[in-house]
């Protein structure tokens, strides 16, 4: 059983019409008790850093999410501010990330960006994965994904990176420590490539 945690900031409903689609066991999760039979978490976030740290930490589920994912192990997908909140700090916010990531939030340098529209980066965009992650398997070529971000993801350790996008700069769009996974962009935006990983993500 998948859980999709409800904590006010993300697309809820869109994860589970994929899931339900892919007839994998799904369920939103909003409260502590609600966790039980969880095999796999799925963190959504949009909006914020510091909005959707206070909106988890005000859910209540905070305390149990450290108990499952550090302590037990569980398997969870951080997608986009989802992504960022694993990480320690953000330039976005003054607010602690989650801190299960050594790794920090950066704003792109809007110089190194040749667009009129420097950002937010919009729309879809080439994903390059790095290695073998079960993650991407049966995308590793020309898989393309929906981003809205202006801030990227820089871990600490280069060898966590599992894939990388290019606006500007090269930069981490996934990334992988143990039973935690991140994405930047959003797969349930991204038509049958995002549909591939959010089912890849059922089988890690």
């Amino acid at each position: 059983m998948i859980g999709i945690i409800d904590y006010g900031v993300g697309n809820i409903r869109a994860f589970i019409n994929i899931y339900k689609k892919l007839s994998i066991p799904v369920k939103i999760v909003k409260e502590q008790e609600e966790f039980k039979g969880i095999e796999k978490l799925i963190l959504p976030g949009v909006g914020s850093f510091d909005y959707a740290m206070e909106r988890l930490q005000s859910s209540g589920m905070r305390s149990k999410l450290d108990e499952l994912v550090i302590e037990n192990s569980i398997p969870i997908l951080g997608i986009c501010v989802g992504m960022q909140m694993l990480a320690k700090t953000s330039d976005e916010g003054s607010l602690g990330g989650l801190g299960w990531i050594d790794a920090s939030v950066k704003k792109f340098d809007t110089s190194k960006i040749p667009f009129d529209t420097h950002l937010p980066h919009m729309g879809w965009n080439d994903v390059n994965p790095i290695g073998t992650s079960k993650l991407f398997d049966g995308l590793q070529d020309n898989s393309k994904f929906y981003f809205l971000h202006s801030y990227y993801f820089l871990p600490n350790d280069a060898d966590m990176v599992i894939a990388a996008t290019h606006y500007g700069i090269h930069f981490c769009c996934a990334v992988n420590h143990k039973n935690i996974y991140g994405v930047q962009f959003h797969p349930e935006k991204s038509h049958q490539y995002g549909i591939r990983l959010l089912s890849n993500f059922a089988k890690v």
